[in-house]
């Protein structure tokens, strides 16, 4: 059912179940019911009125933010009874239709975006991010301003590139910061009780209006030490917002860059289908394993919510348990299939399915060299009805028993003489039901390994598919996709282009969601000015010695259009240009310093938070995962290789590094011997 809502001076628009909208005088009133018992039950909902913004909750839980500056210096609230509140001033309104908004979802002409986790909140934070606030605020640091960089120290997975993700929950996450009533009665509750009541008034009021955020652009490729988010504003809100920036850039930028790295082993033409969701870290991570794979290059998810919730391809067929479901082909209780004529539209007429699949296992089995008794009748029965079920994406797992048979030997001969392989029951059976598909007028889709030696599975599998593609005279039949499963990593699939395998697609889950190779990227919120006088954080690790002040960001281009160097300049410094020679430097070793004439020189910082609102267009996920792809082709092929690549450099101007030293040795101590 649609709603109807107003739009206040063509940026602020209100939804609720019924709006009347009244005019007296110099006043405009908003009137509003509550949303039907089929909505949100028997919900309080309140509109509020804070600092030019207007905040609705229901239950006490922040639900539509509306986060658009009222065109008013300080509209003042007059009334706010059962819902209704009152300005000031008229304001012009103007009637709109529109859909059911969603509970969560920021309500921003231009930037409506799909809704957050709900769970991501103003709390979900660490307490002492909010004991620090409430010392700031207690010392009278309120006005204090303060710039802080969010950057990572080391590239993951033993690399040296990490693609940059996470940048459009952040900011989701700023257009619904505010904590709401219940947040206040909960922290009152945990923190001290000697703290005043004027604290909490003060976070109840909080907002993010007067927050500046520069980031680089979500999916990019990005390096060490470089400034992912520059985050400018009032000291206390900067502070606050710590804790979940890292928290939602952290997981996201990891399974991003694995997916990549796993994308570059198995190459463009390979299908890769993210498997984890059963290993995640929880629903939560298993809906952000899946989104970020995706952005990553992978093509696919077993996950059905992350295909709704992101537009995700959902693919995924059966697991062992329905082949072992079946005993005999007595078990089938459906034996007629419906013939489709060549162009693959109307239907014939209906046959019997069951007789043509065990004619041509018979007729396969010869072709192929196999003993009919070594074929299990309850995996054909399986196959049978899984592909009556789904004629036209038939994909059947054909390890349950084996792939493979020895014939001729006992086990513990396998292991000391030369093997005679046969095909036996898997994949005998499918090609049986694969070739009865297409004389039924269908087309399988192929087979999943997920056991056993897959370069050699793979290889036998495809020969077995030309082989009857020939002698039936089905030319599509050896094109049949073979995907491979079981615990695969990166090394797995490395080693497998080195067997020369036939594997058109890999499910990935556990080494992909999980990140096992290095489960943590480890970035950093630090501050780097306050007041406008830059900070710098000193340590024995020069790792760990933060670059100081406010700075800018720069990568610049041989003339082959790869990138050659990141460079970090104090804001405010004239930045290089096309064909002009710069001198780059290491931000703390003096000797390591070179002249770079870049081809062409990028920008990487843009503000997208501004004056409370989002000031870039945010790209679709399809615009993201064409992104991935293009940064990693700016990146030499040796920063990007397996083993032992070439460290990409990230180096400081001239001026950055006297002023970086000039401060070292001002905050450093002098020690003194006796």
């Amino acid at each position: 059912m649609a709603l109807y809502g107003y739009r206040i001076a063509l940026s602020f628009r209100l939804d609720a179940n019924h709006i009347q909208c009244r005019r007296k005088r110099n006043e405009t009133r908003l009137t509003r019911c509550n949303f039907p018992p089929d909505g949100h039950r028997s919900s309080a909902i309140t509109h509020t009125l804070q600092r030019g913004f207007i905040y609705s909750t229901i239950n006490d839980r922040y639900v539509l933010p509306h986060y658009t500056r009222l065109p008013l210096a300080r509209p003042t609230l007059h009334s706010l009874h059962a819902g209704t509140f009152a300005l000031r001033r008229p304001l012009s309104i103007k009637k709109v239709n529109m859909s059911t908004p969603t509970e969560g979802t920021a309500v921003k002409v231009n930037h409506q975006r799909q809704k957050q986790n709900e769970i991501i909140q103003p709390l979900l934070t660490d307490l002492y991010q909010l004991t620090m606030a409430y010392a700031y605020w207690k010392s009278g640091k309120v006005e204090d301003t303060a710039v802080f960089d969010l950057f990572f120290r080391k590239n993951p997975f033993s690399g040296e590139f990490t693609i940059f993700a996470g940048l459009e929950e952040c900011i989701k996450f700023l257009y619904n910061f505010r904590y709401s009533d219940s947040d206040i009665a909960y922290l009152k509750q945990i923190l001290p009780p000697y703290i005043e009541e004027e604290f909490f008034r003060y976070l109840k009021d909080l907002t993010v209006e007067d927050v500046t955020l520069f980031a680089i652009p979500e999916g990019s490729v990005v390096f060490p030490r470089v400034p992912l988010l520059r985050v400018e504003g009032p000291l206390i809100v900067v502070q606050l917002l710590e804790t979940t920036f890292l928290n939602l850039i952290n997981y996201s930028s990891l399974i991003a860059t694995n997916a990549a790295r796993f994308r570059m082993a198995a190459g463009k033409r390979i299908k890769l289908l993210e498997f984890g969701l059963r290993r995640a870290q929880g629903p939560d991570g298993g809906l952000s394993a899946s989104k970020y794979a995706y952005l990553g290059g992978f093509d696919g998810t077993s996950n059905v919510l992350a295909g709704k919730l992101f537009h995700i391809p959902v693919k995924g067929t059966h697991a062992h348990a329905y082949i072992s479901s079946f005993s005999t082909l007595a078990d089938l209780k459906t034996r007629d299939l419906a013939v489709q004529n060549e162009n693959g539209s109307d239907l014939i007429e209906s046959r019997d399915f069951v007789e043509a699949c065990t004619r041509r296992r018979d007729q396969l089995a010869a072709l192929l060299g196999i003993l009919l008794q070594e074929a299990n009748d309850g995996e054909l029965a399986a196959f049978i009805s899984y592909a009556m079920a789904f004629p036209d994406g038939f994909t059947a797992l054909v390890d349950t028993y084996e792939v493979l048979s020895w014939s001729g030997e006992t086990p513990s001969q396998r292991y000391v003489s030369e093997p005679r392989l046969h095909y036996r029951s898997g994949l005998l059976n499918f090609c049986a039901v694969a070739v009865a598909l297409s004389d039924f007028g269908y087309r399988p889709i192929g087979i999943r390994l997920d056991s056993g030696d897959l370069a050699y599975l793979s290889n036998r599998a495809r020969d077995a598919f030309r082989k009857i593609a020939e002698e039936l005279a089905i030319p599509w039949f050896s094109q049949l996709s073979i995907v491979a499963s079981n615990d695969i990593n990166e090394e797995t699939i490395l080693s497998l282009n080195d067997q020369h395998h036939q594997i058109d697609c890999f499910g990935i889950g556990t080494h992909l969601v999980t990140c096992q190779k290095q489960p943590a990227l480890g970035c950093v919120y630090k501050l780097v000015e306050i007041n406008k006088q830059p900070k710098i954080k000193l340590s024995e690790d020069l790792e760990k010695v933060t670059i100081p002040g406010r700075k800018d960001i720069y990568r610049l281009y041989g003339s082959d259009g790869h990138a050659l160097i990141d460079l970090m300049q104090k804001h405010g410094e004239p930045p290089p240009l096309a064909g002009n020679r710069v001198l780059c430097r290491h931000p703390f070793l003096e000797s390591k310093r070179a002249y770079v004439s870049p081809a062409r020189v990028e920008p990487l910082l843009h503000i997208y938070w501004q004056n409370g609102t989002c000031s870039q267009p945010l790209p679709s996920m399809e615009q993201l995962r064409h992104r991935v792809q293009h940064q990693l082709g700016t990146i030499r092929q040796d920063h990007k290789r397996n083993l032992n690549p070439t460290p990409y450099k990230v180096s400081v101007s001239d001026s950055l590094y006297s002023y970086l030293h000039k401060l070292w040795l001002q905050n450093a101590p002098i020690g003194e011997l006796s």
